[in-house]
């Protein structure tokens, strides 16, 4: 799996989030919380939880995942010109975020896709199909049908 596989037992280590954390702001392309991602692969079934914050846009932005208890368990950062993963103390270069995103989680995930679906709009994603019915309350769910293995992503936003 993925660079973040078998974060659980981090994630049931305890709930607290880091001190001064910036507020979940979408019209600032911010946005913080919970992530927990699920892939039912056959031989294989694998989920992790971290917090999350991210920012920018698809085209340019910053995925920082923690632990409960605020260590750092991965950067994700990307341009037109650069997508990197730093975790580990390492730093790694991909081709595209599409290709990033699948090292650090193991999975394709939509990531551009996943900044329309923050600001409410259910813009289709190959694949995936996003339920924004509980946005407004700070919640979004997203389920990969195709290609398998099947994925689901929930987020819980903070304030």
């Amino acid at each position: 799996m993925g660079a973040l596989a078998g974060l659980a037992p981090l994630w049931l280590a305890g709930c607290a989030q880091p001190p001064g954390l910036r507020t979940t702001d979408p019209a600032q392309g911010y946005w913080r919380g919970r992530l927990a991602l699920r892939v039912d692969a056959p031989s294989e079934p694998t989920s992790f939880f971290a917090n999350f914050e991210l920012s920018g846009a698809a085209d340019a932005g910053e995925l920082l995942l923690s632990s409960p208890l605020g260590t750092t368990l991965a950067q994700l950062s990307w341009s037109p010109r650069s997508a990197l993963l730093r975790n580990n103390g390492r730093t790694r270069a991909f081709d595209s975020l599409d290709a990033l995103a699948v090292e650090a989680t193991g999975t394709a995930i939509p990531i551009a896709a996943l900044f329309e679906w923050l600001q409410g709009r259910a813009v289709p994603a190959d694949g995936w199909q996003a339920d924004l019915t509980q946005l407004r309350a700070g919640r979004l769910l997203a389920r990969r049908v195709l290609p398998a293995p099947t994925a689901e992503l929930r987020l819980i936003l903070e304030p």
